[in-house]
Formats: structure tokens, sequence, C-alpha cells
């Protein structure tokens, strides 16, 4: 099981900008596909981003399209978050996943990921 750790959230005001990351232990980084997902208080956990094993190819949210951009450095077994023009609708725990499978299809619905962070919280004030 690889450890998952987010960092780099906190209190911005609308506009703004924030990056997130998520250090994962092991060797085996490279394999997993990387999931970032939010929660806000009271709602169901949403799909943000996805980035795959290489990170060739990456799939956002329409919420977040545009604004948001995933990316991963493998040497560094990280993957980030770049979040810019902040909006309050944005305020959620962020938690970044693992997928293992080795599937063609990079995951959307939280199903597909096996090992979770513990998130850190965003919060954008308007």
């Amino acid at each position: 099981q690889v450890q998952l750790v987010e960092s780099g959230g906190g209190l911005v005001q609308a506009g703004g900008s924030l990056r997130l990351s998520c250090a994962a232990s092991g060797r085996t980084f490279s394999s997993y596909v990387m999931g970032w997902f939010r929660q806000a208080p009271g709602k169901e956990r949403e799909f943000v981003a996805v980035i795959s094993r290489s990170g060739a190819r990456t799939k956002y949210a329409d919420s977040v399209k545009g604004r948001f951009t995933v990316s991963r450095d493998n040497a560094k077994n990280t993957v980030y978050l770049q979040m810019n023009s902040l909006k309050p609708e944005d305020t959620a725990v962020y938690y970044c996943a693992a997928d293992a499978r080795g599937a063609l299809v990079l995951g959307t619905t939280g199903g597909e990921y096996d090992n979770w962070g513990q998130g850190t919280q965003v919060t954008v004030s308007s």
C-alpha cells in the first residue's frame, strides 16, 4: 500500500492561486494513475482531475477545466494540482488518490482508487 500525503492548502481570496502537492512513498509511483478529488461540507466527494502514469494524458471536471492543471514528477514521487482563478465554490478538502489497476481508462468515480491521502483544506473567500 502506498502512503499519500497532501500539502499546500490554505486560505486564499477569490481569483487567487494555490498549488497542492501529493507526496507518495515507495518506488512504484510511476505505476499509479493519480487522481485529485474534493469534498465540500455536507456534499459528496467529487472528481477534480486525473493524470496518467507517464503524465501524457489528463482529464478534468468541467467545473475546473481551464483553471486547474494537474502534473506529476515521477522522479520526486509527487503529483501536483495548480489551481488558478479560484472561486468560493472551490472551497473543499482536496484528496489525492492512487489507482494501481493499470487500466487504460482514467478513473473519475473514485471507486478505481484504493489509496487515499488525508486531505488538505482549501478555503476561498469572496
